[in-house]
């Protein structure tokens, strides 16, 4: 009997937690929908007002996004920057995570590579796109490199943030018991900084798909960079517009599953 009412309320507090969650869940979309229904609503008010040219209506928008799918070049574009983007964010995390290790494990590294990181950041992507041509020729490898660059500064610094707030208690009692540099790091410290990480990828997910548009500008390519030109070169606004609309799509998407990931990483880090 005993048993059965523990059960039943184990049972019915599962149910309340559940119920509590969805109800936080459906509040946290509150807030964008109010808002993305607020920017809707000044759109269609104000696209008459100013013209075709400087702000389409949204029905001759999804008109324009119709025509692009219908020809076939829309969606293999967005697969084409989208992937760009993916190589610089994954060639950014190859270089940036461990270097971040080292600056963190060494205050020399760091005395010597933090300013120079820095400075990085002062070059604008459409400046050194030219550069990074003629070093490495045309093509997607070199616009992906260009993304990489624009995620590189996010995952370092979030990175070193996160190896610098670990509990040094722990990891002092971890190297007491015989815990090596190899261990430490694949037990401790990437589990309990992947949440941080994950932040700075976070991130970087939009620079990156920024990084591959300006390169697609400058370097060529086949993606939604090559779209906005051709839109821009028509006056095509609507075209604009609806390739845009897939860029923060995709942006978006991106950025969803890095913080859903980010998230289940917390989760685990709390336990």
């Amino acid at each position: 009997m005993t048993q059965a009412l523990v059960r039943g309320d184990l049972e019915q507090r599962r149910r309340h937690e559940r119920a509590a969650l969805r109800a936080r869940r459906l509040t946290a979309l509150l807030p964008p929908v109010l808002l993305g229904a607020a920017i809707l609503a000044l759109w269609v008010a104000w696209a008459p007002r100013l013209g075709p040219i400087l702000l389409p209506s949204p029905s001759s928008v999804i008109a324009a996004l119709g025509e692009l799918s219908a020809t076939g070049d829309l969606w293999p574009a967005a697969a084409t920057t989208a992937w760009t983007a993916l190589r610089g964010v994954l060639l950014a995390v190859v270089v940036a995570a461990p270097l971040a290790w080292v600056i963190v494990h060494s205050r020399y590294a760091a005395a010597a590579l933090e300013p120079y990181i820095a400075a990085s950041q002062a070059i604008p992507a459409v400046a050194i796109a030219p550069l990074l041509v003629l070093w490495f020729g045309y093509g997607s490898g070199t616009t992906a490199l260009l993304a990489a660059l624009m995620v590189f500064f996010p995952v370092v610094v979030t990175g070193a943030v996160g190896l610098r707030s670990l509990d040094r208690e722990v990891l002092d009692a971890a190297r007491v018991d015989g815990a090596g540099t190899a261990r430490m790091l694949r037990h401790l410290e990437l589990p309990l900084a992947l949440p941080h990480l994950l932040a700075g990828i976070r991130v970087g997910v939009t620079l990156a798909m920024i990084g591959a548009i300006v390169g697609e500008f400058v370097i060529g390519g086949e993606g939604l960079g090559r779209l906005l030109v051709a839109a821009r070169d028509r006056a095509d606004t609507s075209a604009l517009f609806a390739t845009l609309l897939v860029v923060c799509a995709v942006s978006m998407t991106g950025y969803g599953l890095v913080r859903l990931a980010e998230y289940r990483a917390s989760l685990m880090t709390e336990r």
